[in-house]
């Protein structure tokens, strides 16, 4: 008898809407009745028009966005997390161990060398600095930042080398689940090509990627299922 995998992921009816209080508290709904799930070792790419909520869709899993209704259940320590009722300290310990993220933008703390930005994931997970670091290193290398920005603030970099210090940090910790918010909309095709590499290598693992990518050549290549988005819009 053949046993069915677990999802690591499922989305079941989810909603979101926020409540313009600047506007006299009009509420402003953004989707609705959002499900689908995602198997280890399998990437779904979202797809739809700009404004569908795709993004809104990955900040809702990764907890950033609080979900009016529905579940959002992720594979975690062994048993299920509800992201959509998780308490603040659940989601932050899923971050830590189960959910990454790679948003289109670097968040990292000023004047922290661009090393240490990648290598923190890691050391937060219980791996020794200097280790974290040389896989830090692995990373940084790979995707053609030179050994010389090391050291400096990625806030020096210019904005496609900040996006790969973003994808560096994203993927060091190998978690179950990794969220790709167009992960390759600023790069070259050289850098392109290390970022599909990094998701093949990344699903082959097993880990469960949800991504946005508006690239044509890029979706057909790392998605295994598309997700339109479009009937989940609230205005739809």
């Amino acid at each position: 008898m053949t046993m069915t995998q677990a999802p690591a992921l499922v989305v079941d009816n989810a909603q979101k809407s926020f409540v313009m209080h600047l506007q006299g508290g009009v509420t402003l709904p953004v989707v609705r009745g959002v499900s689908f799930q995602v198997q280890p070792g399998e990437c779904v790419v979202l797809s739809g028009p700009s404004g569908a909520g795709k993004s809104s869709i990955l900040k809702m899993i990764f907890g950033n966005y609080r979900c009016d209704s529905g579940a959002i259940r992720i594979a975690h320590e062994g048993d299920t997390l509800d992201i959509a009722t998780a308490q603040p300290r659940q989601i932050l310990a899923a971050r830590r161990g189960s959910i990454g993220y790679v948003s289109q933008f670097l968040r990292a703390v000023p004047r922290v060398a661009a090393l240490d930005v990648v290598a923190e994931p890691l050391i937060v997970q219980g791996t020794a600095r200097e280790a974290a670091s040389e896989q830090a290193g692995v990373l940084l290398r790979r995707l053609n930042i030179p050994e010389r920005l090391w050291t400096l603030p990625p806030a020096t970099f210019s904005g496609g080398e900040q996006q790969r210090v973003n994808i560096a940090r994203g993927f060091i910790s190998h978690t179950p689940i990794l969220l790709l918010d167009e992960p390759t909309a600023s790069l070259d095709a050289k850098n392109r090509a290390v970022v599909v590499e990094l998701i093949g290598q990344t699903k082959a693992q097993g880990a469960a990627i949800i991504a946005i990518v508006h690239d044509d050549e890029i979706r057909e290549i790392i998605a295994d299922r598309i997700v339109d988005v479009t009937s989940f819009a609230a205005a739809a």
